[in-house]
């Protein structure tokens, strides 16, 4: 497939971090977007941050592992491909529109086998309590890191406002979320924002929400450009585990993300 690309005049670059992965300059990717291999669902076109989760994740064949905000689904394919098809995989959007660019993207990429749910995350811990080793929470967010100087309708709707709204959302989906897990489970949250009330805020919350129940833990996959996740903003001291996190700094080559990795020790009836 690489030589065939190279063959057809693309820079094809690896990732020393995921060798399923590769890059092309920037000004390839219209045209690699119009290619037959993009065409015919032989390549997925993702940010190079957005593959770093499923990594930190690691899915294992024979597992049950839940994708709580799948669309579109391009982490959802990732996760698929990292347990060759073994074990259960469910992909859940609660929006019907993109609710159905996700299951078309899974058919047209032969992930077939994932089951797919539409619902409202934040209730799902009610049907799934303690069921799956695994947990991706890529939390809708105010999506600042994808914020373009030049293109006004990518900043068109930011207010502290929106800010606000969704750290109630992933409030109530990583609660959810944690609650899926079974004992010794692991989640994966995931932004692409740079607001620490929806990152570092939101693994304190969970702290406080859970205490002993859950830990941070260090990641797993060094990548160039990542830091420590802050450790106070705007007067808030945040607990020491939560510099565990990282966030991944804006490059020619990666968006910003933030990601964080959570161990359930034990189980947690809290449902206050």
């Amino acid at each position: 497939m690489v030589d065939a690309l190279r063959a057809a005049g693309f820079e094809v670059h690896p990732v020393v971090w995921y060798p399923d992965a590769f890059w092309v300059p920037p000004q390839q990717r219209e045209a690699l977007l119009a290619s037959s291999w993009v065409q015919n669902a032989l390549v997925y076109v993702q940010n190079l941050s957005s593959m770093i989760p499923p990594l930190v994740l690691a899915p294992q064949p024979g597992e049950e592992v839940l994708d709580l905000c799948a669309a579109p689904g391009g982490k959802t394919l990732q996760l698929a491909a990292m347990m060759r098809d073994g074990g259960q995989l469910v992909a859940v959007e609660a929006v019907r529109t993109r609710f159905y660019k996700l299951r078309e993207n899974l058919r047209r990429h032969g992930a077939g086998s994932v089951q797919t749910v539409q619902a409202e995350g934040e209730w799902l811990w009610k049907r799934w309590k303690g069921r799956f080793d695994a947990v991706l929470l890529d939390a809708p967010c105010s999506s600042e890191a994808r914020f373009r100087e030049d293109e006004p309708d990518t900043y068109r709707y930011w207010s502290l406002k929106k800010i606000g709204d969704m750290v109630r959302k992933q409030k109530s989906l990583i609660y959810s979320a944690i609650q899926c897990l079974k004992s010794g489970g692991r989640l994966v949250y995931c932004t692409c924002t740079f607001a620490p009330e929806e990152n570092e805020g939101i693994i304190a919350h969970a702290l406080k929400k859970f205490g002993d129940a859950i830990e941070v833990l260090p990641l797993p996959l060094p990548v160039e450009g990542m830091v420590s996740a802050l450790s106070e903003w705007d007067g808030h001291v945040f607990p020491d585990a939560v510099r565990h996190a990282r966030r991944i700094l804006p490059s020619p080559q990666m968006e910003g993300f933030f990601v964080c990795l959570i161990r359930k020790r034990e189980d947690n009836d809290d449902t206050t």
